[in-house]
């Protein structure tokens, strides 16, 4: 790619050429600057050329050799320092200084960045995932129950926060408290949060869904929960057998599918924000999320179906209305604090 000065210099010569030497009309022909077209004529009326002469300047110290050097140590470990790289050149004879290292790889193209993590989906997850979509793709999702377990750390540091001068510090512990918390929600209304310290197994995975799903729904619903271990142990699918009226199945890597994991994300953001200094400012904040956020995510509507193009404006926002008043709250069985709805509605795609 021609750069701009070269395209400057041409322009500059092929005028020279045709007899024109003035600077002021050069200027007025090309609108380059008259800086630069003196500088040029000057290099026209000493030498004839106004190319770069080669070796004018400071000769670069990474030269052919040590650029393919760099190279290769990059492509053996792509995590490498550039101060390992300095170290390593001067090893082989060549003095330079760790930023100089930097500057060359990124007139190279090279950037050094976190990955961006993806889910490990191979061939045959992609496969049964669209499998699954199509096998469920006129379901009714009304009565579907989803649910999840997650940890909510105390000390979370993913917000970034506005400030002047100095980048801020935020002292961390080295060790992290988490609390755990199982729920699960339907547009029909939703179960009790269930926190715990400890670890989770079968044993105790069964022990929850005994407390908290026994005759919640009635008859005509069915329970959704992903492929963890704990969840399709023996234990798990025995009682899962005897006390559900129907289990849904799911696909294997696929977080994105349930929409309680948008609650999670959206509820740990909040809490992070507030600060929690203690495992009790952690479990007060996640419940005021949880409840504050949980009105709003009772009034999904699951148009899996149903089409905006389908109806005017007018009337869709109609039959939403009619949808969303059907939907129904119930009491957080933790704090026991009524759960106050609202007119906010948030939608998800996955649904």
């Amino acid at each position: 790619m021609t750069s701009r000065q070269e395209i400057n210099r041409q322009s500059i010569q092929q005028l020279w050429d045709q007899g024109i030497r003035e600077g002021v009309e050069i200027h007025r022909r090309t609108g380059i600057a008259l800086n630069t077209i003196y500088d040029n004529i000057r290099k026209l009326k000493r030498s004839g050329t106004i190319k770069r002469i080669e070796g004018s300047g400071r000769p670069r110290k990474i030269e052919a050799n040590a650029s393919r050097a760099l190279a290769q140590y990059v492509r053996r470990d792509s995590s490498i320092s550039t101060r390992t790289l300095a170290t390593r050149l001067f090893s082989g004879g060549v003095d330079v200084s760790y930023r100089t290292v930097g500057r060359h790889l990124v007139q190279r193209g090279y950037q050094k960045s976190l990955p961006r993590a993806t889910p490990m989906l191979t061939e045959n997850h992609k496969h049964r995932r669209v499998e699954w979509a199509q096998n469920h793709l006129n379901d009714d999702w009304e009565n579907t129950l989803f649910t999840d377990e997650t940890a909510f750390q105390l000390f979370r540091n993913t917000v970034e926060r506005w400030h002047k001068g100095q980048r801020p510090i935020r002292p961390m512990p080295k060790d992290r408290t988490k609390l755990f918390t199982w729920g699960g929600f339907c547009i029909n209304g939703k179960t009790s949060l269930y926190c715990f310290s400890e670890i989770m197994d079968a044993a105790f995975y069964v022990d929850i869904l005994r407390r908290q799903i026994e005759d919640l729904l009635g008859d005509e619903w069915r329970f959704q929960q992903d492929n963890d271990p704990k969840h399709t142990s023996r234990l798990a699918k025995n009682f899962l057998r005897n006390n559900m009226p129907e289990i849904i199945d799911w696909p294997s890597n696929s977080p994105d599918l349930n929409p309680i994991e948008n609650l999670w994300s959206i509820v740990k953001r909040n809490v992070e924000r507030k600060m929690p200094k203690t495992i009790s400012d952690l479990r007060r904040f996640m419940v005021e999320e949880i409840i504050r956020n949980l009105s709003d995510m009772l009034h999904i509507s699951f148009f899996t179906e149903i089409s905006p193009q389908v109806f005017n404006s007018s009337n869709y926002n109609t039959l939403k209305k009619k949808i969303l008043l059907r939907v129904t709250c119930r009491m957080c069985v933790t704090c026991r604090i009524p759960i106050i709805t609202d007119n906010s509605i948030i939608e998800f795609s996955e649904l």
